[in-house]
């Protein structure tokens, strides 16, 4: 079994997300929707930081309350600590970009494309770690613990989409340090 897998940063927090999902009780589709849209979040707000991507256009108006117009949005879930636009659909709880359901089979094959048959070991080993942690704590502590054993890269934009190295014995390291009576 491997335990180093070569992988960029997304697909990695896309499953961590998905898995951390999925452990707090929402089914496996809706979590992969809801995984996918977490990195893609996460990405964007890294480009922009970076000067990859432009900041969005605003109309003058500054608010803290999240864009609703135009997103097509229910509600909002939380997971791994960020705020991810959601709506109920005839399938389920999906995540949405721009007015558009994420479809969970899209998210199942970018993840089978970008680990191949490490997959099934990658989702085995953050299986573990999200079991370590009852729901609410892995809630607290899911973007912390990804910070942990994410692929190192370099910094700045010369880092963006580069691959790095997957250490499957860290996260499962990470799971035996859990506190234990959770």
């Amino acid at each position: 079994m491997a335990t180093t897998i070569r992988v960029n940063r997304a697909p990695v927090l896309t499953l961590w997300a998905a898995v951390v999902a999925e452990a707090e009780g929402y089914d496996r589709n809706a979590a992969l929707t809801l995984g996918k849209a977490v990195a893609g979040l996460n990405a964007q707000a890294k480009g922009r930081r970076l000067g990859i991507y432009s900041s969005p256009k605003t109309d003058g108006c500054q608010s803290s309350a999240p864009r609703k117009a135009g997103l097509g949005e229910e509600f909002w879930v939380q997971v791994c600590g960020r705020p991810v636009p959601a709506r109920n659909t005839e399938a389920g709880l999906r995540a949405v970009v721009e007015d558009r359901p994420i479809d969970p089979l899209k998210v199942q094959q970018y993840l089978e494309s970008r680990f191949g048959e490490a997959l099934p070991a990658a989702r085995g080993a953050m299986e573990a770690l999200a079991a370590a942690f009852d729901p609410r704590t892995l809630e607290a502590v899911a973007y912390e613990l990804y910070e942990r054993f994410r692929p190192s890269t370099a910094a700045g934009k010369s880092g963006w989409g580069q691959k790095g190295d997957l250490d499957l014995d860290l996260i499962r390291s990470l799971a035996d340090m859990a506190p234990q009576g959770e």
